[in-house]
C-alpha cells in the first residue's frame, strides 16, 4: 500500500509529501501491528522457515503423529526432530500428548497447512 501512494506522490514546494498523502501514511500505519506483535510474527515466520519443520507441519496435517513416526519417515536423529518439535511447538503450530514413553504431536490448527501453501503461491 505504502507503495501506492509513492507513485503518486506529490510532493510539496517545499520537499514534502502534500497533507493528503500524509493522512493516508497516518492511517495505514496505524493498522500495522505494535512491536511485540510483528517480533512475535516474525519468530512464527522463522519457525517454518525450515525444511524439516516445513515437512513435520505437513505429516501432522491428517492427524496426530507419535515422535517415533516422525523419526522413522524422516530418517533423521531423535535429537533432531525433537528440536524441530520443540521449536514448532514454542512457536505455537503444534502440541504434544505424553503416552507412555513417547510423545505424539497434532497441529493445533489443521488449516495452517494450507495457509502456508497459500501464501507463498
Amino acid at each position: 500500500m505504502i507503495g501506492d501512494y509513492m507513485k503518486t506522490c506529490e510532493i510539496t514546494g517545499e520537499g514534502k509529501p502534500c497533507s493528503d498523502q500524509i493522512k493516508k501514511l497516518k492511517e495505514t500505519i496505524d493498522k500495522i501491528p505494535d512491536g511485540e506483535e510483528l517480533q512475535s510474527r516474525s519468530e512464527r515466520f522463522k519457525a517454518i522457515s525450515d525444511p524439516t519443520r516445513l515437512k513435520i507441519l505437513y505429516l501432522l496435517q491428517d492427524g496426530e503423529l507419535c515422535v517415533c513416526e516422525i523419526i522413522n519417515i524422516l530418517e533423521k536423529p531423535q535429537s533432531t526432530i525433537s528440536h524441530h518439535l520443540n521449536v514448532l511447538k514454542n512457536s505455537g503450530f503444534i502440541k504434544g500428548r505424553k503416552e507412555g514413553v513417547w510423545i505424539h504431536y497434532k497441529l493445533i490448527d489443521p488449516e495452517v497447512v494450507d495457509l502456508i501453501g497459500n501464501l507463498v503461491k
